[in-house]
């Protein structure tokens, strides 16, 4: 939960109270028969004060908005992400530029948006491994989305010339790259790929061409679309999930997916 988001949670809460009490307030201060005039600064600090004294003794009321909140903008994004997913689903799920790993003709497609130096991307690979493992008939779907500086944007462009090299090696690279101490780098990227034995004049030949790039230009345009700011993000039967859920969580919505067609079933 973002400090940003408690502090417009507390606002909505302060507003909200203040709305409710004010007129409350005002009623019992004016004489019957008496029009009510515009709060003074003495009756607006009597509300604060209500209102503050309210908010320090009820403190989970702010988990709760921020849950509602949460909520509702869900509801809303997932509107909203509605024509995107009827337009650009073949980019989503089928593009060229994009690494597919697994079962290539799987019954559950699950993409993924991840940046080589996000940690919570690099907890989030051994729940990938895992399900690759147990899952003969699941299909991931990774899109390079470097958003952590320019490390990362240098990595992932000599992670896109060696699947376009050496889709075989692709996995044994990301998995190096993603368990590198200090974090991906462009050279460390580059030492990988020369552990691995691939062709390195090929790979400085492809580094300089504008093709190296179009496979994170796309992933930004989509995550524009689907209003991911954030890595790792899933994306599963139309649905965006945020943040490194864990394997379990992962294989619940895998097999709603598989029972029903989406990522909940109700």
């Amino acid at each position: 939960m973002s400090i940003r988001r408690i502090v417009i949670a507390a606002l909505v809460v302060v507003a909200g109270l203040g709305l409710f009490l004010l007129p409350r307030y005002l009623r019992a201060e004016t004489p019957a028969g008496a029009t009510a005039q515009a709060a003074s600064p003495s009756d607006r600090a009597g509300i604060e004060s209500v209102v503050r004294d309210y908010l320090l003794s009820n403190p989970e009321i702010l988990r709760e908005m921020m849950a509602r909140l949460q909520q509702k903008d869900q509801v809303a994004a997932n509107e909203q992400r509605g024509s995107v997913f009827e337009e650009y689903r073949d980019t989503i799920y089928n593009s060229p530029k994009q690494v597919v790993l697994g079962n290539p003709e799987g019954d559950v497609t699950l993409v993924e948006f991840f940046d080589y130096n996000c940690g919570y991307c690099r907890k989030a690979l051994a729940d990938a491994e895992q399900l690759l493992k147990e899952d003969g008939k699941l299909r991931i779907v990774l899109k390079e989305f470097p958003v952590l500086g320019e490390e990362s944007r240098d990595a992932a462009r000599v992670a896109v010339a060696v699947h376009a090299q050496a889709p075989d090696k692709y996995l044994d690279f990301h998995r190096a790259l993603m368990t590198a101490e200090g974090g991906a780098t462009g050279a460390g990227a580059l030492e990988v790929a020369k552990s691995l034995g691939l062709d390195m004049d090929r790979i400085s030949a492809d580094l300089t061409g504008p093709e190296v790039d179009e496979p994170m230009l796309e992933a930004h345009q989509l995550a524009g679309k689907l209003g991911i700011d954030g890595t790792p993000t899933y994306v599963i039967a139309d649905t965006v999930v945020a943040g490194a859920v864990g394997a379990e969580t992962l294989k619940g919505i895998i097999s709603n997916v598989r029972t029903c067609g989406k990522a909940s079933c109700s």
